[in-house]
């Protein structure tokens, strides 16, 4: 598992943007006291309809992806949110999903992005997992965690391939590649937090893993046309 989470990170190389070295590049759309910059407030013009539709195949998943995640956390803290410790644990990493679907749905608006029409069967389903996995045991929910945030992790790395290929030097792009890495290794981090706290004890792990990485992945290619 540490070997995986290595190789993943190892994959993809710095990009840099205009911030400060100790700035996380998401806040630029969340701090209120930001000044409102190209980067963050217009999309390029100067791109082939293909690498448009790159573009806006990644922010419709990616938005999704997040709303998905919150609902997940929300049925797990309905079930175990009263629990001494894996309660404040869920708690922590939902308000970091929390802010990465805040500054998704900020990049959304900013390329003009339509949301996928699949945002309430995302809430859904993804509030039903996490009351579900969270029936089953602390260790189901976390196994929940770690098999969401494997697919999310290798996603939003092949999804950093796909940003780099877009040839615009807009400021938006460059920023918005800052940030998919940022939110990879945040979901990098859930996942080793699941790991050591026992997700691989949960019963069936393997075949709890197996299903929802397949359902993950299922919605992310449905997302991207829907």
């Amino acid at each position: 598992m540490h070997k995986m989470l290595s190789c993943l990170r190892g994959r993809v190389r710095y990009v840099s943007t205009t911030l400060t070295p100790s700035a996380r590049a998401s806040e630029t759309y969340t701090n209120p006291s930001s000044t409102p910059e190209p980067a963050v407030s217009t999309s390029p013009q100067n791109i082939a309809p293909e690498q448009r539709r790159i573009l806006e195949a990644a922010l419709r998943v990616d938005q999704a992806g997040e709303l998905a995640a919150n609902w997940i956390y929300r049925g797990q803290m309905v079930i175990l949110g009263s629990h001494p410790k894996v309660g404040p644990l869920i708690q922590t990493m939902w308000d970091q999903e929390k802010h990465h679907l805040a500054v998704m749905d900020k990049l959304r608006i900013q390329h003009r992005v339509r949301p996928t029409i699949l945002s309430d069967i995302a809430k859904t389903a993804g509030f039903g997992l996490g009351v579900a996995t969270a029936l089953m045991g602390k260790e189901a929910a976390m196994a929940c965690t770690e098999a969401v945030e494997t697919v999310i992790g290798e996603h939003y790395d092949d999804q950093l391939k796909d940003i780099e290929t877009l040839s615009s030097s807009h400021p938006s792009v460059r920023i918005l590649s800052t940030i998919i890495q940022e939110f990879r290794d945040d979901e990098l981090e859930h996942l080793n937090t699941a790991v050591n706290h026992h997700s691989q004890r949960a019963p069936a792990h393997a075949l709890l893993s197996t299903v929802v990485s397949c359902g993950c992945k299922m919605a992310i290619e449905l997302c991207k046309r829907f």
